[in-house]
This record gives C-alpha cells, sequence and structure tokens, in this order.
C-alpha cells in the first residue's frame, strides 16, 4: 500500500488505530455543570510532559453539529477531569461507557460502576480503578474538527496491589490497551538487555 493522506480521509482512521497501536486507553471522568457525572474512553490519549508540571492529553472529535462530546465540554466547563486505569478486570464496563447516551445519562450508572469523590476537584473516579489521576485544564487546542484537551496532574491515587517495595511494579499493572475496531490488547512486559545506562 501507499497511501496519500489527502486522498484517504474517510480510511484514515481506520488506517491510523490499525498502525498505532497499542494506544493507551484514557478512561476520562467529568461532572457537568448540571451535576452530571460522564465516564467516556478515548485512545488519543497519552502523557504530554512529565513533570513541571506534568501534563496529559486527549483528543474528543467534535458532534456532526460540531458541537463538543460531552467529556471534552464538561472538562472546558468545569476545567477538571479524572483519568482511570483500565485494567482487564474492567475492560468490559469501559467498553460499555463508549456506548453513544444523552448528556443527561450517566455512564457510571449504565454500566454499574460506583464511583468515589477526586480529592482535588470536583470530579467523581471510578471507585474499581488500581489508579487514577485528578487533572485541572492546562489548556485546548483546535485541530481540525477535534478538540485536544490538555491536563496537569494534581493528584495521582495508586492501588497499594501494584507496588512491591513501595514501588509501582509493571508486572502487576495489567493494563489494556486498544488496538482497532473491538480488538483490546493486555500489557505482556518483557525487558531488553542494555550496554548503556540512560542519562539526561
Amino acid at each position: 500500500m501507499d497511501i496519500d493522506p489527502d486522498e484517504a480521509v474517510d480510511e484514515m482512521y481506520r488506517l491510523l488505530t490499525s498502525l498505532i497501536v497499542p494506544r493507551p486507553i484514557g478512561w476520562v471522568s467529568t461532572r457537568s455543570t448540571d451535576g452530571v457525572d460522564n465516564l467516556a474512553p478515548f485512545s488519543f490519549y497519552m502523557g504530554v510532559i512529565e513533570a513541571d508540571p506534568p501534563v496529559v492529553m486527549f483528543s474528543a472529535e467534535h458532534r456532526s453539529d460540531g458541537t463538543l462530546k460531552d467529556s471534552a465540554r464538561n472538562a472546558v466547563e468545569t476545567e477538571a477531569f479524572g483519568l482511570n486505569l483500565v485494567t482487564a478486570d474492567l475492560v468490559e464496563q469501559m467498553d460499555g461507557t463508549s456506548r453513544p447516551v444523552d448528556p443527561e445519562t450517566d455512564e457510571f450508572d449504565v454500566v454499574g460502576l460506583d464511583r468515589r469523590e477526586a480529592t482535588t476537584i470536583d470530579v467523581p473516579l471510578v471507585a474499581a480503578a488500581k489508579a487514577t489521576m485528578e487533572c485541572s485544564l492546562h489548556d485546548t487546542m483546535e485541530v481540525g474538527d477535534h478538540t485536544v484537551v490538555f491536563g496537569r496532574i494534581e493528584r495521582i491515587h495508586v492501588d497499594d496491589e501494584l507496588l512491591t517495595d513501595g514501588k509501582i511494579d509493571i508486572e502487576k499493572v495489567d493494563a489494556v490497551g486498544r488496538l482497532s475496531g473491538s480488538y483490546y490488547a493486555r500489557l505482556e512486559p518483557f525487558t531488553v538487555e542494555r550496554d548503556w545506562v540512560y542519562k539526561d
């Protein structure tokens, strides 16, 4: 295949989601200005800066009428959102929160998830998630028909179940990544031997 993106606009989503793999899932929890909780997964999500300040981002496509989807709208209007780690035990409920519903519908209730309140911002977090991040709105950027939402991490919560000697043990995380269509991937860590030491 030899593809010109300008000539394959309708196929680009499928192409990129098949090649940029696996992608971490930004399971974004928000609360509307009317007090309705929202929970939705985004696979165009990543860390941007690791410190000073720590920043993450997720990209949300606009609705067909050009308006923001619920998660992005809530994050912009309230200047806050949560991120919830997707592990294998939560993947079906996470997938269930991707279904389209009206803004007055609470996805926590739709998929039967308990919530807990964040400690630094006014958002719900997935109670069963083994790690969560509380984020305040850092900035937004419009790119085509998407809004990219940047969040400053204000607090991180990690379940002791993921720790070994007080540090996160990647072999205990059991994270799930997004592929294409209805495909997901489980985290299977392995190491590569190096004959050099990384220095910044």
